[in-house]
């Protein structure tokens, strides 16, 4: 059975560090790749450079402020490229602005989360998660 891949466009430490913990208590067979710059993270839903051989992710959490390039402008790379437009991307950041969901709206994402600080309520963001686009979603 194909492992369900996830990818994570983070550049904070910490975030990564609690988002692939939590992702890791999931019940299915995952692989969890992660990204730091929103080039890095264009490269990869391209297949570019790099990134040209890998399998494209199943899932993408994509954090809005990034270094080099920011996430809607990766979104809007990823809703460009014909091979990754179907994939769902999750907009999860500590940005709570109507502006920047309007924009993450217009580009197509499937959802904005807007990160909780503390640490139980952002694991059980991320089992929420799971529990929608992984169980719910999971043969559409």
């Amino acid at each position: 059975m194909k492992k369900f891949q996830i990818l994570l466009v983070e550049d904070n430490e910490g975030d990564i560090l609690l988002t692939t913990e939590a992702l890791e208590t999931m019940q299915i067979a995952k692989e969890i790749s992660v990204a730091k710059t929103g080039n890095e993270a264009i490269d990869y839903m391209t297949q570019s450079g790099d990134y040209a051989e890998i399998d494209l992710p199943d899932l993408v959490l994509l954090d809005i402020n990034l270094p080099i390039k920011n996430g809607f402008e990766v979104l809007s790379a990823i809703r460009a490229h014909e091979k990754s437009k179907h994939i769902p991307v999750i907009i999860l950041t500590t940005s709570s602005s109507i502006p920047d969901q309007s924009a993450s709206n217009h580009l197509k994402a499937n959802l904005f989360i807007t990160k909780p600080t503390d640490m139980d309520a952002y694991e059980h963001m991320v089992r929420e998660i799971e529990k929608f686009w992984l169980d719910f979603n999971r043969d559409r």
